[in-house]
């Protein structure tokens, strides 16, 4: 891609390693594998750039700079680290983020905590990023920054007379004015917002959103032009809005779901489970996933359909996260009791267990061997920003003799929701007529569903993701700006979809 583009500064609350202690006290550090790293690496390395995050770990850590500097070598491309303190996580990353951003903006004000304390660490958090980001960026470079936790970076930028042009993506959704409007520091976040030079978004309807709260809270804002990309003017400045859904490397999951050991383990997976469908979902143990409505739904299928029994079983894996909090150990708690409630009811003492729960991270192997078995993969959200386990599971899926069941709010249906099955995920006995289709669904049917939406996401790969966000930075027209190939078109979508 021929850009006028300097380096490549990228932005996000952690860096792309993880740091650990050895045996021995010395620091190591293990590279990430997530689609965002994967996408960007070649960027970096071949303009030049620089990674900025928080190490993850305390800011009293003797030895961790020269590690630092060993793992920025290994890679390609330097590393910069924002020391934090733990009350600093605690207030803004736990506070601010998870307590306040991460429920509203899945619409979900009743659990927010609205403490002022933790606005006023965000905001201090944003300004340590900001200047470690100013020392380390020239006029030429395009800063890219990355989701929730960092929105008033640009802002802070703009203080310290930064010339650089910044970006900025949100990986989760963006709420409606209705919701949006009961934040307390609904005016200064979205001040800072528009001090970005692009700011984009999962979906058009999370574009949408965000257009509406301008209008609402700020006077006098221009939108120039329609589509996926839209210019505003606003308090002198020109930002770009834009919606540019997030992928995977759809080939990495398609090579790595071919080899010898992924097949002998999926092989084995339905040698344990002979004689039935397996239904997947795979999840992070969070409210917004809707675990304890699936169960329902799963259970439901099972009483109204009896045919179903001994003909299907689910594997949920539920990988645990913050499992200190209370509100997620009650989750927690109430998804085993459905599983034992679901397998206390239907269980056959010959052998079949309507529920195999596991609750752990899974290996790469078996991440991918769980893809390949899997007949239907059932991922109902509550609400997501697009849900990349949904598009892991159609690149694995190399026969296309499977279904997708995949909630209406997530971030992907846009996308997929021509092959997939949309279900409300609070519609019990929808979610469950679903799953009975799935089974039923004739081959025909399946390998042309899962085929169309295997094409669309091979074409739209995290590669196309990357591009299209740093072509929409720099592109002098947006008129002749790439559009996303295989989607449901932009006014299809909105009467397409019920929200």
């Amino acid at each position: 891609m021929k850009t006028t583009l300097g380096r490549l500064i990228v932005v996000s609350n952690r860096l792309p390693f993880s740091f650990r202690r050895n045996d021995r006290g010395h620091w190591r550090a293990e590279a990430g594998t997530g689609g965002l790293v994967t996408a960007l690496l070649p960027v970096l390395r071949n303009r030049g750039g620089t990674w900025i995050g928080w190490p993850g770990v305390a800011e009293e850590s003797p030895g961790l700079g020269a590690e630092l500097d060993t793992a920025a070598g290994d890679a390609g491309y330097a590393l910069k680290g924002v020391s934090l303190t733990a009350g600093e996580v605690r207030n803004f990353y736990e506070g601010f983020s998870n307590e306040i951003i991460w429920p509203l903006f899945h619409d979900m004000p009743m659990l927010c905590t609205f403490d002022p304390e933790y606005w006023r660490s965000y905001r201090e958090v944003n300004r340590k990023y900001a200047r470690v980001v100013h020392e380390a960026s020239g006029a030429s470079d395009f800063i890219w920054v990355h989701d929730y936790h960092l929105m008033n970076v640009a802002a802070d930028l703009r203080r310290l007379k930064s010339k650089s042009r910044i970006g900025f993506f949100l990986h989760i959704p963006f709420p409606s004015p209705d919701i949006f409007l009961k934040l307390p520091w609904r005016m200064a976040l979205i001040e800072s917002l528009l001090q970005f030079d692009l700011v984009g978004f999962q979906t058009l309807r999370d574009q949408h959103n965000f257009l509406e709260c301008l209008r609402l809270l700020v006077k006098g804002v221009e939108v120039q032009g329609r589509g996926q990309v839209v210019q505003l003017l606003a308090g002198g400045r020109k930002v770009r809005v834009g919606n540019f859904p997030i992928s995977i490397d759809f080939n990495a999951f398609l090579r790595q779901a071919t080899t010898p050991e992924v097949a002998a383990r999926a092989t084995e997976l339905h040698t344990l489970l002979p004689r039935r469908k397996l239904i997947l979902g795979i999840d992070r143990l969070d409210y917004t996933k809707g675990l304890p409505l699936r169960l329902q739904a799963f259970h439901n299928v099972l009483t109204r359909y009896p045919a179903l029994r001994e003909r299907i079983s689910l594997i949920q894996v539920v990988v645990p996260s913050r499992e200190d909090i209370s509100q997620y150990r009650d989750l927690k708690t109430e998804i085993e009791q459905l599983v034992g409630k679901i397998n206390g009811t239907f269980v056959d003492p010959g052998g079949w267990v309507p529920v195999w729960y596991v609750h752990r991270s899974l290996s790469r192997l078996d991440l991918l061997a769980y893809y390949r078995a899997a007949d239907i993969a059932l991922i109902t959200p509550l609400k997501d920003g697009m849900n990349l386990v949904a598009k892991e599971y159609c690149a694995c899926s190399i026969e296309e003799d499977c279904a997708l069941i995949l909630s209406e709010f997530a971030g992907a249906a846009a996308q997929l929701g021509k092959g997939a099955l949309l279900v409300n995920p609070c519609d019990i006995e929808g979610v469950a007529d679903a799953i009975h289709r799935a089974f039923h669904m004739d081959a025909g049917e399946r390998r042309a569903r899962m085929r169309r939406m295997r094409r669309s996401i091979r074409e739209n790969d995290v590669f196309w993701w990357v591009d299209s966000f740093l072509r929409a930075a720099i592109a002098r027209d947006l008129s002749a700006f790439p559009q996303p190939k295989n989607f449901v078109a932009s006014e299809e979508m909105e009467h397409s979809l019920p929200f």
